[in-house]
């Protein structure tokens, strides 16, 4: 296959977990959703569950998101072709992003210039006309800054940006806020916040700025969390109240009207009328804005939840169609708590009580709930994000009676992604992090998916465990499915495929009922059941499932200590977050015990018959790499050779040697030679100082015996092992901007003397490099040197926005496949997947 056309690359997967903080997810009038993953924003379209792009830009993790226009403005939003994002970061930057709806193409507009010294808690916008905004954050540092922000009226063009207000309000700060325009044409806005001291500040000013403190709202007795006005409420053919929702750590929902009052003696008549209704106002504070004032009243105090209530949402209003009126404010509160429910709240009909209406979720101490809840702008969806960095989303699909029912959603590791392994025959990519888990994604073949392209989904989470995650490798060969996984303990970790996910696996990739008999003989454990500890996790036999064993054996009484057995199944569709943290798990086989530290790096050959293992080290008794008899998990090698931990590891891809690189900047070549069943022989073929600094990562060419390295020092130097007896240094590619953490190269159909090298980047991007090895004689494996250009360079806005950790081909469908399929992972908690077309 030539290169002289270059390469091209596209997205076909992101997969990433929500960053675990209140404010974290904002749902847009254009339909889609924005969250933080690390440093990067990244957008997930609701309608599919996939995520469509990350946002760099950030050096600090995404702390808040708000769209402009969100949900609240989509009945205003039909005919804007441009929409615009706010993003915060726990370094208090503030940036502006400009999506255009035409072709889909995000840009970075500008950072706000007066940064908050601490993180942004909280960022609340509003729209006052068609291309103007305002807009205020708050942080840590006891600052809040209103902001208006002009929009261009072209494509491209310059936002203009003014600041209203910088209110400081002292040592203890705001962290949730909300802005509104006061009923009545006043053209005054009130600003909402609240904070640690657990009471409400209500601001007022103009357009112009300057806002001025106006009353304070008590009866909350803990931190206020959450805060949302709702647009004009119509009574009587006049929009002459607003309502403000307020959440508290004290559990409790409140809900606050602000009424404009007309004159006195009206007032006194309304209130005369209002004392005989069950809803009978308890009188605040007044409220005064210019020449109108308005009477602050406690509407309804809404009793439900069992723990802190952390968002509270109004539905968005929908387009009226009474003429005269833009839109009806619906009486409906969404809202969202730590113990993992979420609640819908409206007035009934006749007494005008607000009632829970709607419950979804599921009282449970089992996980940690929900930072907070969302409505879609059509209102017919809402969306919770969780403590597992995970999604939830119901949709309403009753047609005369509410029927709240689970949909997919995009999902992903909480923390930095450490290793990726692609299944033997390409079928799914297996991943490990510092959330503790392993997760297979896999693109999940049906009707939809041949119709809008690949699909892929989170299809099991074989691994919870209780240390994080640092490396994982894949059994190559015959059998069944099995991986050797290493966390940040002294043992490795054996796991086998169960018969629930060997029949979702064909079910997913072939959309077939049917199933191998043999593999249904062979594998008689259907799944694996979470210890209490979260270090093992015990096989569940396929006789066994018919009996129902008391395994906690206290007469059915759910206590703190207990866990849920595992109830595997057959998979139809992709599953959810709730089938995913207990239903899907991977029995564990067999330890290996023998490092002295935590484990760090892991290798298999390609016949699957060895293991290679190494730990964390700072000498070189604990930097030997082990090597293990697949199948006996017998201890067969101790490879001596590094002082340091040894970073990487990959046997050629004749099996005939091992190349491992460390932190002490030396790589280590071994031959290797089977003597017996037990047996091998292996010999230190090699040993070089290659790098000025650590070296990071290695890969072998899949056609011969050269191979790459690659450092913090900004290179990647590619060698040859010279006719079995020593190595040379064939070339160094040029510098690069950052260090280099990842390296993957594959080969090229039958044209054994070209393939591709690609390398990531410490600042997140992905290169591929054209590599051509120039060879003696076709019959020889000697290299003589190599041509390196570069094929392409990957789009920021589809790189990782932290570091890439790993980097690994699939291996070609044929010999003659123009489209191989790259899998990366990274610290910015994403694993990906690129199709490059050669």
């Amino acid at each position: 296959m030539s290169m002289n056309g270059g390469a091209e690359a596209r997205r076909v997967f992101i997969g990433a977990g929500c960053n675990r903080v209140v404010n974290n997810v904002s749902w847009g009038a254009c339909d889609l959703v924005a969250f933080g993953a690390q440093n990067a924003v990244a957008i997930f379209c609701p309608k599919n569950a996939q995520i469509l792009t990350t946002l760099p830009g950030h050096r600090a993790a995404v702390n808040c998101t708000q769209w402009l226009p969100s949900n609240k403005f989509a009945f205003k939003a039909e005919q804007l072709e441009r929409h615009y994002l706010l993003s915060g970061d726990a370094d208090g930057a503030i940036i502006l992003w400009e999506l255009s709806l035409i072709d889909r193409k995000w840009r970075h507009v500008l950072q706000i210039p007066q940064s908050h010294k601490k993180g942004v808690t909280c960022i609340t916008g509003i729209m006052v006309s068609q291309n103007e905004a305002i807009f205020a954050s708050t942080s840590s540092d006891g600052a809040v800054y209103v902001w208006e922000l002009l929009f261009p009226s072209t494509p491209g063009g310059d936002c203009k940006l003014v600041c209203l207000e910088s209110l400081f309000v002292g040592s203890k700060p705001m962290v949730a806020l909300s802005l509104a325009e006061l009923p009545g044409n006043t053209g005054h806005i009130v600003l909402a916040m609240g904070g640690l001291d657990n009471k409400i500040h209500l601001y007022c000013g103009e357009r112009t700025g300057k806002f001025l403190r106006a009353c304070e709202l008590k009866g909350h007795t803990d931190w206020i969390r959450s805060l949302d006005f709702s647009l004009p409420i119509c009574t009587n053919g006049d929009a002459n109240s607003i309502l403000l929702v307020s959440s508290s750590q004290d559990k409790g929902i409140r809900i606050w009207k602000l009424a404009l009052q007309s004159s006195p003696c009206s007032i006194q008549g309304a209130y005369k009328k209002e004392e005989i209704s069950l809803a009978s106002y308890i009188e605040g504070p007044v409220l005064v804005a210019g020449s109108s004032s308005y009477q602050i009243s406690l509407e309804s105090l809404l009793i439900g939840h069992e723990d802190w209530v952390y968002s509270v949402e109004w539905q968005p209003p929908s387009s009226a169609s009474v003429e005269g009126i833009d839109f009806y404010q619906p009486q409906s509160i969404l809202s969202a708590s730590m113990d993992k429910t979420m609640m819908i709240w409206q007035p009934e009909k006749t007494s005008g009580i607000w009632m829970n209406v709607v419950t979804v979720g599921e009282l449970s101490h089992c996980a940690l709930g929900f930072y907070g809840g969302h409505w879609s702008p059509n209102g017919n969806s809402i969306l919770a994000h969780g403590y597992g960095g995970s999604f939830h989303l119901w949709k309403n699909v009753g047609v005369d009676l509410d029927n709240w029912q689970p949909q997919k959603v995009p999902s992903g590791h909480f923390a930095a992604v450490a290793d990726i392994a692609w299944a033997r025959s390409g079928e799914y990519i297996l991943s490990v992090s510092h959330d503790q888990t392993t997760r297979i994604f896999a693109s999940w073949q049906n009707e939809a998916s041949l119709r809008d392209g690949d699909s892929w989904h989170e299809i099991a989470r074989p691994q919870v465990h209780g240390h994080d995650m640092n490396c994982v490798t894949i059994i190559q060969g015959k059998g069944n499915h099995r991986f050797v996984s290493g966390a940040d303990e002294k043992v490795a970790r054996v796991f086998e495929a169960p018969l629930s996910f060997l029949k979702t696996l064909n079910y997913a990739t072939s959309q077939n009922s049917s199933f191998p008999e043999d593999l249904q003989v062979d594998v008689q454990i259907l799944g694996a059941n979470m210890s209490a500890l979260g270090l093992s996790q015990k096989p569940i036999y396929v006789q066994a499932t018919h009996e129902t064993p008391d395994r906690n054996g206290n007469d059915g009484l759910d206590t703190l200590e207990t866990i849920p057995d595992a109830v595997p199944t057959v998979l139809t569709e992709p599953p959810i977050e709730d089938q995913l943290a207990w239903h899907t798990l991977w029995p564990e086989s067999h330890k290996l015990y023998g490092h002295g530290n935590e484990l760090f790096s892991l290798c298999c050959d390609h016949k699957g018959t060895l293991v290679a293992s190494s730990c964390k080290a700072q000498s070189a008794a604990a930097a030997e790499i082990w090597l293990w008899q697949v199948g006996s998990w017998k201890a067969v090698g101790h490879l001596q050779s590094h002082s340091l931990t040894v970073t990487q590891m990959e046997f050629s891809h004749d099996d005939s040697m091992l190349l491992a690189v460390s932190r002490d900047r030396q790589f280590s070549v071994f031959t290797l030679k089977r003597t017996g069943i037990d047996e091998v022989s292996y010999q230190l073929l090699a040993r070089q100082e290659a790098h000025k600094r650590i070296i990071w990562s290695c890969a072998w060419n899949p056609n011969g015996h050269e191979f790459a390295t690659g450092s913090r020092d900004k290179t990647v130097k590619i060698w040859a092992v010279d006719q079995g007896s020593s190595v040379k240094q064939l070339i160094t590619l040029p510098l690069f901007n950052t260090s280099v953490t990842a390296l993957s190269w594959v080969g090229l159909g039958h044209q054994r003397n070209n393939g591709l090298l690609a390398v990531g980047m410490e600042s997140g991007l992905i290169e591929l490099w054209s590599l051509s090895v120039i060879r003696t004689d076709d019959c020889s494996f000697a290299a003589a040197g190599v041509a390196a250009t570069v094929a392409v360079r990957f789009d920021p806005f589809t790189c990782h926005v932290s570091a890439v950790n790993r980097l690994a081909w699939k291996n070609p469908e044929s010999e003659d496949s123009r489209n191989i399929q790259l899998a990366s992972c990274g610290a910015d908690h994403c694993v990906r997947v690129f199709e490059v077309k050669c």
